[in-house]
């Protein structure tokens, strides 16, 4: 299982000299399961356009490609790459498109049609040449053959989203990316006129619930790929409920579900390459006492599980 990173940026893309090592580009992972021939595709932000060049210029690719593209949601910044990747436009393409539903109006073919209409693009989903066959998800477990399963869990976001665990001749990929810890959303302050003990008591208990089901989600991953947007710091400082961690959050997520590698995602669009630089001096490595590895992941990373 060989994972390669074409965007790990949040919210925006952001081209620029400052930000040109680890990469302006949107979320886009590639999961290539050199076994089996399967690639899977995980997000469609800006990343995703040169990951489509790159798949039709490869030595000895088959006549035709065949990829499942699995969206964590449909937030601009996870899917405004889409109408921009080559393979779409290829008649010797099939793509399988699975995602969350997000509300009872609209199912995944009509949320992504409705980005390819005049209004906002100038191609229209009739006019796409490959073959995509649209699959809305729930939590569960899928198998999508060759031995390759797809578990599919809500994580805590303003939108409905997905984390995804690919589970596949014993290796395990997690993602968590558009997360943040679940908290007690009633009032826990007594001299507040809306605080109930038996209600704060409970909120406590299910916030404390949905974080250990999270943390059980993503056990024993042989790579833990995790949203990272803030620190604490930043996180305490007005940006709980935007649906995204800190970075200390994800390191102690990772070491409490055994795994073996984090790569934080999802970076501030603000931050800049020496920022980035910075915080990976001081949180990446090797954790004492966990031995879990931690990396700032950067456009063009590439692991092998």
């Amino acid at each position: 299982m060989k994972v390669t990173f074409w965007g790990v940026r949040g919210s925006i893309p952001t081209p620029g000299h400052e930000t040109a090592r680890y990469g302006g580009n949107t979320l886009c992972v590639e999961v290539s399961l050199g076994e089996c021939g399967r690639t899977i595709v995980i997000d469609a932000g800006s990343g995703i356009r040169r990951l489509g060049y790159d798949l039709m210029a490869r030595p000895g690719r088959a006549p035709r490609v065949a990829l499942d593209l699995f969206l964590t949601h449909t937030h601009l910044d996870h899917i405004l790459g889409l109408p921009f990747f080559q393979p779409l436009y290829r008649s010797d393409t099939q793509v399988s498109l699975y995602g969350p539903v997000t509300s009872s109006e609209g199912d995944l073919k009509k949320v992504i049609g409705g980005q390819l209409s005049y209004q906002y693009f100038p191609v229209r989903p009739v006019e796409l040449a490959a073959e995509i066959r649209y699959v809305d998800l729930a939590e569960g477990v899928y198998d999508i053959g060759d031995g390759i399963r797809i578990s599919a869990t809500y994580l805590n976001h303003p939108l409905l989203c997905m984390g995804y665990r690919l589970e596949c001749r014993g290796k395990v990929l997690c993602t968590a990316f558009d997360t943040e810890p679940f908290h007690n959303i009633f009032s826990t302050a007594p001299s507040d006129p809306a605080y109930d003990e038996s209600m704060a008591r409970e909120g406590r208990q299910a916030a404390c619930e949905a974080n250990l089901r999270i943390q059980e989600f993503l056990r024993g991953a042989d790579l833990l790929i995790h949203d990272g947007q803030f620190t604490a710091v930043e996180y305490a400082a007005g940006r709980a409920g935007w649906g995204h961690s800190s970075i200390e959050h994800a390191m102690a997520v990772a070491e409490a579900c055994g795994a073996r590698r984090l790569a934080l995602v999802h970076h501030d669009p603000m931050r800049t390459d020496s920022e980035l630089d910075r915080l990976a001096e001081v949180h990446g490595g090797l954790r004492p006492g966990s031995g879990l590895e931690v990396c700032f992941a950067r456009e063009g990373l590439s692991v092998t599980l």
